[in-house]
């Protein structure tokens, strides 16, 4: 097999029509439907009437904890089926609510201990065949399944409702690390699931009734596989991540499932890839499945032997293209791919394009990466002088100088010793919020960030010898947290404080356990260490001397990560004062006409609220929701915490309110007796040190009189 950017199947499923979509009250799937359109059909709120949009409820769950680099997030997208809302909360929790409201029908705790570490949640999966119906969620390392009228665990899924995410990966489970943030697709009886955390990325499909797994695809290829010639031998057994962490598609009809795989790696192993030398399929690559079987149709690589953390960061969008049944992949490159979604037969141009060589010590970056030609860049991809900030003099002289330390030669440009400018940064471009369909009028919505980041490779510091915890700390915390403990939030907490928000215990379970991004030390820290390293991290001094069996003498275990090179952390590109190092806009709304590959309108999202009125555009996460309406609703925008509608049409603003914390969510909008609302979850987590919140916030037009 070739190690090039298009490889297609043996053969694809006879065209049938698409499946109807769901009841337009309801809003059942994460993301609206199985297609990922983020689509309504409820037209009772319209552009002239969106104006009188009032608050109809507000349920706090109560969940939200800590400030600044540690606190909560609360990022779902509320799911409604026959009048009542299910989400869950910054802590884990799946609450129901009745959606006409907010009164809270029923809660289920999945926590075996008090939460205070992030449970970064975007929503659950629902099921129904005939009378029975579940919600199936993540927490920690479980999928669960509950009853949806009790509230309670399912008995006859797993063990007591709960399966063990780590079974069935052929490595011990000291070694893995796995959740999954994003809910699973629902197909017929079968719930296909991604994953995060340290692991393969293998895709599985659970059994709704029995949590059985029925199909397994390999995402870093078992040997004799094919895609395993573009990785070291048995690489499967070692490597991690090429993981589908966005959201799964599914074309209900064709009987396919869509997988937005993300890069091979994690930690320093995303920037530096000596031990993965080869194009690492599947990493990078939307890849469709039969979704009975997991037998690989066809699949596409948008970037080989990933170096930049350039996964798919959203789920893929069923839409049509000039009568052809297409699927839409926006990327943190600002950049969208789109192809016939039966064979992979790209609809608009690509290009294989040379790319600037790895100068890194045993780095072998791949010499060419594919660049779609037919469609605009809806960001930009190089911070040349000419976008270097005018906000103040002083921040474009301090913006200028700093670029002339680093490199900055575009997209692909390798990391280094010296510092690479990344333009889109590692957030995007577009990100985990997805992009929104109108198939009224062939639209592709799009928000995305404008930020540039740096990266920068070092030497990893030298081993520290013993069992202190001061040397395990600098063994196994330090590359992430930073010698200084100070951390890089929110994407890495600080430690400093870690004593105060979390007890011994808890602060034991997540360096055993693992979570999110973080690997478990499980099987490379003895109890004794752990116990050492939990000391010291709460700031027991006495306790960093080594106890029990354990002494200085002791070998210090390798740590989990140990190549030669280590990532310098996650950096944006600031001017002095803390805003973007480029002109506005900071962050964009963009509308894609698909059926030309011409953008449509664009208009600055966001704003900072302390540089005055003007819309310079924002940092952004969460996605849009479309209706039929002529309204594109959306949240999003980190630090003015506005609630937006858009004329879908041309991008004019017609409707605001500010919320009590950030909306880094999708929203949802669904009917009740006959009257429509939209949701979203306010959870902050971003907003510059702001305390997070953990609301649900219902509106909907005034009663007439």
């Amino acid at each position: 097999m070739l190690a090039g950017a298009l490889f297609l199947g043996s053969g694809a499923p006879p065209p049938r029509d698409d499946a109807p979509a769901p009841a337009a009250a309801d809003w059942p799937y994460y993301h609206g439907d199985p297609a990922a359109t983020h689509y309504s059909a409820l037209d009772q709120i319209t552009a002239r009437n969106v104006a009188r949009l009032t608050k109809a409820w507000e349920y706090d769950s109560g969940d939200a904890f800590g400030e600044g680099g540690s606190q909560s997030d609360m990022q779902a997208n509320p799911l409604v089926v026959d009048g009542r809302m299910y989400i869950v909360t910054p802590k884990g929790r799946l609450v129901a609510l009745n959606a006409a409201t907010g009164r809270e029908l029923w809660a289920f705790d999945p926590a075996p201990a008090p939460v205070a570490t992030r449970q970064r949640l975007r929503g659950v999966s629902y099921w129904r065949d005939g009378e029975e119906r579940r919600i199936l969620f993540t927490f920690g390392q479980e999928l669960i399944s509950v009853d949806v009228l009790t509230g309670r665990p399912d008995a006859r899924f797993g063990r007591g409702g709960r399966v063990d995410l780590r079974e069935g990966f052929g490595r011990p489970y000291a070694q893995l690390t796995v959740n999954n943030v994003t809910p699973g697709a629902v197909f017929e009886d079968l719930i296909i699931m991604g994953s995060t955390g340290h692991t393969p990325g293998d895709v599985r499909a659970f059994d709704v009734r029995t949590g059985a797994i029925r199909w397994t695809f390999h995402t870093i290829p078992h040997s004799g596989e094919p895609g395993a010639e573009t990785w070291p031998r048995d690489a499967w057994k070692t490597e991690i991540g090429a993981n589908a962490w966005a959201g799964l598609t599914v074309d209900v009809a064709r009987g396919l499932v869509f997988l937005p795989v993300a890069s091979s790696g994690m930690g320093d192993r995303d920037f530096y890839g000596p031990t993965r030398a080869g194009a690492n399929l599947y990493a990078n690559s939307l890849v469709a499945l039969d979704a009975r079987t997991g037998r690989r149709r066809w699949h596409f690589q948008s970037v080989h032997h990933d170096l930049w953390d350039r996964d798919f960061p959203a789920q893929p969008t069923l839409v049509t293209v000039r009568g052809v049944p297409a699927i839409a992949q926006t990327t943190k490159s600002g950049l969208v791919y789109v192809f016939d979604r039966r064979d992979g037969r790209p609809l608009y141009p690509i290009e294989e394009r040379p790319v600037p060589a790895s100068d890194m010590p045993g780095e072998q970056a791949w010499p060419t990466q594919p660049m779609p030609t037919g469609i605009a860049p809806f960001a930009r991809q190089r911070l040349t002088p000419d976008i270097v900030t005018r906000r103040t003099p002083a921040a474009h002289a301090a913006v200028t100088a700093q670029l002339a330390g680093l490199r900055n030669r575009g997209p692909f440009d390798p990391p280094s010793l010296q510092g690479t400018v990344l333009l889109p940064g590692m957030d995007g471009g577009a990100e985990w919020g997805g992009a929104a369909y109108d198939p009224d009028s062939g639209l592709l919505y799009v928000n995305a960030n404008e930020m540039a980041w740096t990266l920068r490779l070092k030497p990893r510091p030298a081993r520290a010898a013993g069992s202190s915890g001061a040397a395990l700390y600098a063994n196994h915390c330090a590359a992430c947290h930073g010698a200084d403990r100070a951390g890089d939030p929110p994407q890495v907490p600080g430690l400093r404080d870690v004593g105060a928000r979390l007890s011994a215990a808890q602060l034991g379970r997540q360096i055993t356990q693992g979570g999110g991004r973080m690997p478990g030390f499980a099987g490379t820290l003895s109890p004794a260490q752990v116990a050492t390293l939990v000391r010291d991290l709460r700031g027991d001094r006495e306790g960093t001397a080594p106890r029990g069996n354990e002494s200085d003498a002791t070998p210090a275990a390798a740590p989990v990560f140990d190549e030669p090179y280590v990532f310098d952390g996650y950096h944006r590109l600031l001017d002095p004062d803390g805003y973007p190092a480029l002109t506005p806009p900071w962050g964009t709304l963009s509308a894609l006409d698909v059926n030309t590959g011409r953008w449509v309108w664009r208009v600055p999202f966001g704003r900072y609220p302390e540089l005055g009125p003007a819309e310079t555009g924002s940092e952004n996460y969460g996605g849009a929701v479309v209706t039929r309406g002529g309204l594109l609703f959306i949240a999003a925008t980190v630090y003015d915490r506005r609630f937006r509608a858009y004329d879908k049409r041309n991008g004019r603003l017609l409707w605001s309110t500010e919320l009590p914390a950030a909306g880094l969510a999708t929203p949802a909008t669904y009917a009740v007796d006959g009257r429509q609302y939209v949701a979203i979850a306010a959870g902050g987590g971003k907003d510059r040190g702001r305390r997070p919140g953990g609301s649900v916030i219902a509106f909907t037009l005034p009663r007439r009189r």
